[in-house]
C-alpha cells in the first residue's frame, strides 16, 4: 500500500546525547492498498534523530482510519541517509529524486478490527520518498 503523510512544521529539540533530536507532528494524510484504504488521523508524529554519521533515524507513530471506520495503530522505525547536496535540497523544500537517497522502514500494525486482523500477523518493508509537505511510503508485505 501507499501511505502519504502530511507533516506539520518540524520542531527542533536540539543536541541530545546520541545526536540532534527533532519531532515532526503529523497533520493528516491518506493510505491506499488492495486490502484497505482511508485517512491518517492528525496527532501522530515522527521522532527523528540525526546521528553524527549523517544518518537520520525515524520513529513514526500514527493512527490510520479505514474507509469503514476501523482504527489501526501504525509504527515504524527506519533510516534515511543522503549525500550533502540532497540534504541541502531537502532543507530548501525541494523535491529530490528518491534514487539519490536511501529511505527504508520497517512498519508494524496493531488493530482490534477483525476485518484487518491480518495486519497483526505480517511483516512489511517500506520504501520512503521525502516530499516538501511530508513523505510517501510504499509498503510491501514480505511473503
Amino acid at each position: 500500500m501507499a501511505v502519504s503523510v502530511i507533516a506539520a512544521p518540524l520542531q527542533k529539540l536540539g543536541a541530545v546525547p546520541y545526536g540532534v533530536r527533532s519531532f515532526v507532528p503529523v497533520a493528516g494524510g491518506d493510505f491506499e492498498g488492495p486490502r484497505l484504504r482511508g485517512k491518517i488521523l492528525p496527532g501522530g508524529g515522527d521522532w527523528l534523530l540525526l546521528r553524527s554519521d549523517g544518518v537520520l533515524e525515524l520513529d513514526l507513530r500514527i493512527t490510520l482510519e479505514t474507509d469503514d471506520h476501523a482504527l489501526i495503530y501504525m509504527t515504524f522505525q527506519g533510516l534515511r541517509h543522503s549525500p550533502p547536496d540532497v540534504i541541502t535540497a531537502f532543507s530548501r523544500g525541494e523535491v529530490v529524486d528518491p534514487a539519490r537517497y536511501y529511505f527504508r522502514t520497517v512498519p508494524r500494525f496493531e488493530t482490534s478490527a477483525e476485518a484487518y486482523a491480518f495486519l497483526n500477523r505480517i511483516v512489511t518493508i517500506g520504501v520512503g520518498e521525502t516530499r516538501p509537505d511530508g513523505a510517501v511510503h510504499r509498503i510491501d508485505e514480505i511473503l
